[in-house]
């Protein structure tokens, strides 16, 4: 299965994964898995720590190399994810989540994702 992280969870993973629920750290060790970050999570990390947002506090560059070299899947933004969040309700408004959803939708991929917004969108959304 491949996995997609959202921000969050792709921040836990490389610096606090005692945040990550005992689920989130199976499914993440799950040698089967194939784990996949968006560009979108990483441009809203570089946009969210130049703005000194406390919670986005890492460098984007080194996170980028860390995941790259722990195996995880880049997951580039296309026009087709872009037109997909066209489709999607109105349940989230921050555009960093409905790219995500939308990438999900359109690559077959399962989101793991801790937001409560996130969740509650149809499809290939996993609560952890």
């Amino acid at each position: 299965m491949k996995l997609l992280l959202d921000t969050h969870l792709l921040l836990w993973a490389a610096g606090a994964p005692d945040r990550l629920s005992a689920e989130a750290r199976s499914l993440l060790s799950d040698p089967d898995h194939i784990l996949v970050f968006s560009a979108a999570s990483l441009w809203e990390i570089a946009i969210k720590a130049g703005l000194g947002r406390a919670d986005f506090k890492v460098d984007p560059h080194l996170l980028r190399r860390g995941l790259i070299e722990n195996d995880y899947e880049e997951l580039p933004i296309t026009s087709r994810h872009a037109v997909a969040v066209s489709g999607l309700p109105e349940i989230h408004r921050d555009p960093f989540d409905r790219i995500l959803v939308a990438q999900a939708l359109v690559e077959g991929l399962t989101l793991l994702t801790h937001d409560p917004l996130v969740q509650a969108y149809l499809g290939p959304v996993k609560a952890v």
